[in-house]
């Protein structure tokens, strides 16, 4: 590419609606303009990027066994409301009408497509395992887009779907995607995690998503220092030492007049904040007698609203904490002095810190009063409990005996599920097994954001003065800098060191233009191309070139002789064999 014939449309200045480092920086670097809230142009340079990151998806879900197709954009209801998703998926699921009114909707995602297509296909467990995916162009109708490609409503993703017999072979199939997945981002030189996950509208049994670690990251990683325990924050368990066991004389009723938050009640008793179970009443949203549920946690942790969802089966967009005259309705007693001792007439779910307390207080669902020497199971029924805790740094690690959790920021680029039969029941998507009769498909779902992933590499490599591209997904592998484009010997160098490069097999963004030098270095360093190859006429006249690494800003003398096979060589070791 000469720079000179390329659409690269800089800015020297943050857009005024960037909010986070690589939406600002894709715009300052000529790689995206917005369209709409939430939709965009990729450029020349961008789109580079988007091609290799689509590539190294491609080679490495072949080599996991999976072969592309492409399905539709435009999907009819139909195969919506067999799935039972039409009714819920909600307001993001973009939905229109032909013109004979026959309702479809733009693809969020592909699920009831390919159930569709398999079923009309597979009639013998013999054609098992099949394994597919696509790469294209989703649309989401986020209420808030926002963050760039981070978070847009039309985006690229690569959604994968496999089809196997019988559990143990979608076993099988998940470890090969999750072994695919490994290689892909290790591939693209991210430092990246993959933690359990909660499977959310998808569904399935069992997830993990691979999260890009960057300090901008909108979702907490929660890990173990010591073994390869990894969860995201809506997923992760922890192993929470219960207080001191003491025996519990019998419950008592005390005044704790003014007294409402934890550490207030805990101050007033002279406890400790362990020692309190907090009673939280939420509304499900739905009609009849199991619309409230009330919820008992430790006084020191904090409900984790998603493990609540999955736990009450209840719709995670309607669960809220009930309205103040619920409560009081509910408890017989003023708002701050829940509690679940006499508590009737509605479901208590523990979490499962509750049933180890001794000597514990609760609410007495009376104004200013608490009761004390509480114990679970004497003085409240203890029968439903549940994990249902949200995970903190310092926590034990649910998987081995000495680690200690920790919490880092992450962005999620990949996303892989075990869906069962979720699916294939709902469609009766069936096959024929050895003995003749009929079986739903084991399935299992793979996605990652193309666009997504890109911008994840920028929050986790920049600096003050732009991207810092790996090498594998670079938008080019070096820049070819001509200082000074008006002496003909400069020319005559850079011009045949942009065909020996390319010969080699390296990608070379020749910067031909009559501009300055500095400008042609503020713009390597916006564009965070791996390397670049400065060429000027005091190195032409000594026989050796300036080659400098823009990751850490090292500048390095080449003799002119070497300078090719010096490139070539740190491009061919930075992709660890791939190519380019």
């Amino acid at each position: 590419m000469r720079y000179s014939e390329t659409f690269i449309p800089t800015l020297r200045d943050d857009p005024a609606d960037a909010e986070v480092v690589s939406h600002k920086l894709m715009v300052r670097a000529g790689m995206i303009r917005k369209v709409a809230a939430g939709v965009y142009n990729y450029l020349p340079l961008g789109w580079r990027v988007i091609g290799k990151v689509e590539q190294i998806v491609r080679e490495e879900m072949t080599r996991g066994g999976a072969q592309e197709l492409r399905m539709p954009a435009v999907q009819p209801a139909e195969l919506w409301q067999e799935s039972g998703r039409w009714g819920v998926y909600g307001k993001e699921l973009l939905r229109m009408s032909d013109r004979h009114g026959r309702d479809f909707c733009i693809g969020p995602t592909h699920e009831e497509i390919i159930t569709d297509l398999v079923r009309g296909e597979v009639r013998s467990y013999k054609q098992l395992p099949l394994n597919l995916y696509q790469i294209q162009t989703k649309f989401r109708d986020e209420i808030r887009p926002r963050f760039g490609l981070m978070r847009g409503r039309e985006f690229i993703m690569k959604d994968g779907y496999s089809f196997d017999a019988d559990e143990a072979g979608a076993e099988a199939t998940y470890r090969r995607m999750e072994e695919a997945y490994h290689r892909i981002f290790a591939r693209m030189g991210l430092d990246f995690r993959a933690v359990e996950a909660d499977s959310g509208q998808i569904g399935g049994s069992f997830s993990h998503e691979f999260m890009v670690l960057a300090a901008t990251g909108e979702d907490d990683v929660v890990s173990c220092t010591t073994c390869d325990y990894a969860a995201n924050s809506e997923k992760a368990t922890s192993r929470v030492s219960p207080p001191e066991e003491r025996e519990t004389p019998a419950l008592k009723t005390v005044d704790t007049p003014g007294v409402h938050s934890v550490e207030e009640v805990a101050e007033f008793l002279k406890t400790s904040p362990d020692r309190l179970i907090k009673t939280l009443i939420f509304d499900t949203g739905t009609e009849g007698d199991g619309r409230f549920v009330a919820v008992l946690i430790r006084g020191d942790r904090e409900v984790n609203e998603v493990k609540l969802v999955n736990t009450l089966g209840a719709d995670g967009e309607r669960l809220t904490l009930a309205a103040n005259p619920d409560i009081e309705r509910i408890t017989g007693g003023a708002v701050g002095f829940s509690g679940p001792v006499g508590l009737k007439g509605v479901r208590v779910v523990a979490d499962r810190s509750v049933a180890d307390l001794t000597d514990a207080v609760t609410g007495a669902n009376q104004a200013d009063r608490h009761h004390t020497h509480v114990l679970p199971g004497r003085d409240f029924p203890l029968g439903e409990t549940a994990d249902l805790d949200t995970a903190r740094a310092g926590d034990g690690c649910p998987r081995c005996a000495t680690g200690k959790l920790v919490i880092q920021r992450g962005i999620e680029v990949g996303h892989i599920f075990k869906l069962g039969t979720k699916y294939s029941e709902a469609m009766q998507a069936t096959f024929l097994d050895p003995q003749g009769k009929k079986q739903p498909f084991v399935m299992g779902c793979y996605g990652i954001g193309i666009g997504r992933t890109a911008a994840a590499s920028i929050e986790q490599n920049h600096d003050g003065n732009g991207i810092l591209w790996p090498m594998a997904i670079a938008p080019a592998h070096v820049v070819l800098i001509g200082m000074n484009m008006k002496s003909e010997a400069v020319r005559d160098t850079a011009e045949r060191l942009y065909v020996e490069l390319r010969k080699r097999g390296v990608e070379v963004l020749f910067d031909d233009r009559a501009e300055r030098a500095g400008v042609k270095l503020t713009d390597f360093e916006l564009l965070g191309i791996p390397l670049a190859l400065l060429v000027g006429d005091r190195g032409v006249e000594k026989g050796s070139l300036e080659l400098k690494e823009r990751k850490d800003g090292s500048t390095t003398e080449v003799p002119m002789d070497d300078v090719v096979d010096r490139v070539a060589d740190k491009v061919r070791e930075a992709l660890g064999g791939h190519g380019g």
